[in-house]
């Protein structure tokens, strides 16, 4: 386990609305906002898109992730992170759950999804950690890492 401490900053309220893509419209908005790390959760309706719901193999390296399409409208709650990338640029770390009717899926929001209607998000700014994404070579994926 590795530990940063930090401090809570600003406190960002959004409406997404319908179209509005994820996770581009949270991240360009923490780079507008010149935010370094963050927790966000996220309400709303989803109306397109993929997730990434899952490594194919939990042996192969690198991981080769399992795209599951949302083809209709789901339901959607999901909670992630902002930390800046080895770019530097704002990188959103988000699951969600999104269900409709019998049907739920969960899974990493990086590959996009589209607003249906509106979502809410609130943006809660953690300071003072130091942390950045940087890709790990052993899995292909970014970790946290204290800069």
């Amino acid at each position: 386990m590795r530990i940063a401490e930090g401090t809570v900053g600003r406190v960002f309220v959004l409406r997404l609305e319908d179209g509005d893509r994820i996770p581009d419209c949270i991240e360009q908005l923490a780079t507008e906002k010149r935010i370094e790390g963050a927790l966000c959760a996220l309400l709303g309706g989803i109306g397109s898109g993929t997730v990434v719901a899952g490594p194919r193999s939990v042996e192969a390296t690198p991981i080769e992730p399992i795209l599951q399409r949302i083809a209709a409208v789901h339901e959607a709650a999901a909670v992630g992170t902002i930390f800046p990338g080895a770019d530097g640029r704002a990188s959103l770390h988000m699951h969600a759950s999104l269900g409709r009717e019998d049907e739920v899926i969960t899974g990493c929001v990086r590959t996009g999804l589209h607003v249906w209607k509106v979502c809410e998000v609130v943006i809660i700014e953690v300071l003072g950690t130091g942390l950045m994404r940087k890709m790990d070579s052993a899995t292909g994926l970014e970790m946290l890492t204290v800069e």
